[in-house]
């Protein structure tokens, strides 16, 4: 058989959770961040927190399962639908704010306020997103090849630690640094920041078994020892 009539690889799953993933993504970036949150809690006291960081880190779990079981080309091309797919729900919801209200219409500023994300919350959400999930795959992939394989809670939780790490230093202060008070933009990026590597942590059980699952389901348990590591790239 010569390389030109060989099939490329084809997984059952593989499409469904890169819709799975967009679309976490999606709903945590347009319903999450318009609202900031305060809970009390016991001998912390007043805990202030960011709403979408309940669900936001679902996204990155997609992303570790999807690294570990398909490997990093494939986990960069679902990243790349992502931040496409931010792109064109942050020009949706620009142009929509943006047309005149009907007449009678009553609902044009509760709207704004929802939707109505500035260019500079925009550039640092998408900034952020793709930074912090290339970083998170990387370090995976990487940690895979080093440990062999071995010892998935530690790439698991590894990953989460510098990606998230990069994607809270880079959204909290390009969006909201000389809009809030500093104070609120540091306290908000590192509980929001703490709740998420500590989603990841509770998580771990859950990921094992879908990795489990997935690499039998799919006969695949894809090691990054060749890869070429640029993010800019949809090759396989």
């Amino acid at each position: 058989m010569t390389p030109a009539s060989v099939q490329p690889r084809t997984y059952r799953y593989y499409d469904f959770i890169l819709g799975a993933f967009v679309c976490v993504l999606l709903c945590s970036n347009l319903i999450g961040p318009a609202k900031i949150a305060q809970v009390h809690l016991p001998i912390i006291g007043e805990f202030t927190f960011g709403a979408g960081v309940l669900f936001f880190p679902i996204s990155y779990v997609f992303g570790d399962i999807l690294t570990e079981v398909y490997g990093y080309a494939r986990a960069r091309r679902v990243i790349w639908s992502g931040l496409t797919a931010l792109i064109f729900a942050s020009i949706m919801a620009t142009v929509v704010v943006k047309l005149p209200p009907a007449a009678g219409w009553l609902g044009q500023e509760a709207y704004e306020s929802i939707f109505g994300q500035t260019p500079r919350i925009v550039f640092a959400s998408i900034t952020a997103f793709f930074l912090g999930e290339f970083v998170n795959s990387y370090t995976l992939a990487k940690m895979k090849v080093w440990t062999n394989g071995n010892a998935l809670w530690s790439r698991i939780i590894g990953s989460t630690v510098f990606g998230e790490g990069v994607d809270c230093l880079v959204f909290y202060p390009a969006a909201f640094l000389g809009v809030w008070e500093t104070k609120l933009v540091l306290t908000v990026m590192v509980s929001n920041y703490v709740l998420k590597v500590l989603w990841e942590i509770l998580a771990t059980p859950l990921t094992y078994k879908i990795v489990a699952t997935l690499k039998r389901a799919e006969h695949e348990d894809f090691y990054d020892r060749d890869t070429r590591f640029t993010p800019f790239s949809l090759g396989t």
